[in-house]
């Protein structure tokens, strides 16, 4: 039979040590009878935790007796255990649940948009080594904040269930694969791709799990901090095609980064419960007036930088027309969200942030300004050792050049 805790008013361990504990089960035995239906929990995932309370239970049924005497507490500390789980899947089920393979699918997805909307030639070795190489680096930036996070999903509803929460991969393994998956990622991306690439990516990586993470429970910049998180890959992938980075990769990173608030302030709303419990600074618990404010600021971000594109000679001046509908619905939704603030419009507008953003990539990509593909080369350098030798266009030869040499210039020695 479980009793609240509250009904003990004095006991001497409580009341000389103040240790926050949080207790998930209590069994109780008295000293005259013994509860049967007071049974230890073969599983539990706090700890320490209580085991045994041995309190008379007539003391138990009057309160008023309590302030009479003074009972001690047994305290036992049990091992953690992990909740048990029973849809557990093979190994590979498992390491795509610690990867969060659907947010790395939308990582990987919008590193292919970078790249498919640079000013540069399509190259399929270097799109498919930059898209796998990102991969790698979002699951293990992904892998190292479950690991840090398991005391406080083990509280959350949506999280309770979580590999490293349950004990289907154990710490070891996750760290193990973190570091096997960044270091594959970072090394496909500086050989296989270029260095800017691979600088972006361990920026990244560094940025989610060692400021963003920690962050959620210190201070409500972190969803700013996330969504610059979210921005970087649409520049890795362009500049994993050009090479650089110019105004059209701003404006990419720009949108990407003003589409994070309407969709996570959206999603955070109705859990609010959940980061309360386990202790997360997010806005729609510290702040709802700013949580859905910035929701409905940045869709309008989004609008004016979708404006911007054509000026910035990024796409046509169509891709602003075709724009205009898809972005003023989403402004809407964003108005509703901030004027009625319900689980009904937050759900809308998240639901809606989910087409929204594959919609305008399409549209970004169908607009596309300049396409590369096989440019007619006018001059073609060809690199021996330290000699260049240049071969004019073939064009009728005039006057002298029908008896002159073709042009062979040394390199600087």
């Amino acid at each position: 039979m479980f009793r609240t805790l509250s009904k003990i008013t004095s006991i001497d361990y409580l009341t000389s040590q103040l240790i926050p504990v949080q207790i998930n089960l209590i069994r109780c035995s008295a000293s005259a009878r013994q509860t049967p239906n007071c049974k230890s929990p073969a599983t539990h995932n706090v700890t320490p935790a209580i085991e045994a309370l041995a309190v008379p239970a007539h003391i138990l049924n009057e309160p008023e007796a309590i302030q009479s005497q003074k009972q001690k507490v047994s305290v036992e500390y049990l091992p953690w255990m992990p909740s048990p789980y029973t849809n557990a899947g093979g190994p590979l089920s498992q390491y795509k649940k610690l990867s969060k393979f659907r947010l790395t699918s939308l990582v990987v997805i919008t590193t292919m948009g970078g790249y498919a909307l640079a000013p540069a030639a399509f190259d399929l070795t270097t799109f498919v080594l930059c898209s796998v190489g990102t991969g790698l680096v979002s699951a293990a930036a992904n892998s190292v904040n479950q690991y840090h996070e398991v005391p406080f999903d083990s509280q959350m509803s949506r999280t309770k269930n979580r590999v490293l929460v349950t004990g289907q991969i154990t710490p070891l393994k996750a760290v193990g694969f973190a570091v096997v998956s960044a270091t594959t990622g970072l090394s496909l991306l500086y050989f296989g791709v270029n260095g800017l690439t691979a600088a972006l990516g361990a920026g990244n990586l560094f940025l989610y799990t060692s400021i963003y993470t920690p962050m959620k429970r210190m201070s409500i910049a972190n969803t700013w901090v996330g969504s610059i998180v979210g921005a970087i890959p649409p520049l890795m992938g362009w500049a994993g095609c050009a090479g650089s980075l110019d105004m059209g990769a701003m404006i990419l990173a720009g949108i990407l980064y003003a589409w994070q608030f309407p969709h996570f302030n959206a999603l955070s709303w109705n859990l609010r419960p959940d980061y309360s419990r386990a202790g997360y600074r997010m806005m729609a618990v510290t702040n709802p007036g700013l949580c859905r404010r910035t929701a409905l600021r940045y869709s309008f971000v989004i609008g004016g930088l979708s404006l911007l594109a054509p000026v910035a000679d990024v796409t046509n001046y169509w891709f602003a027309l075709e724009t205009l509908p898809l972005n003023a619905y989403f402004c809407y939704l964003a108005y509703k969200f901030h004027y009625k603030s319900d689980s009904g419009s937050s759900r809308k507008l998240f639901r809606f942030s989910l087409i929204h953003l594959p919609a305008l990539m399409l549209l970004f990509l169908a607009n596309k300004k300049h396409w590369y593909f096989n440019d007619a080369v006018d001059e073609e350098n060809v690199k021996n050792d330290k000699t260049f030798i240049s071969a004019l266009p073939t064009s009728p030869p005039r006057g002298l050049e029908k008896v002159l040499p073709v042009a062979v210039t040394e390199g600087s020695r």
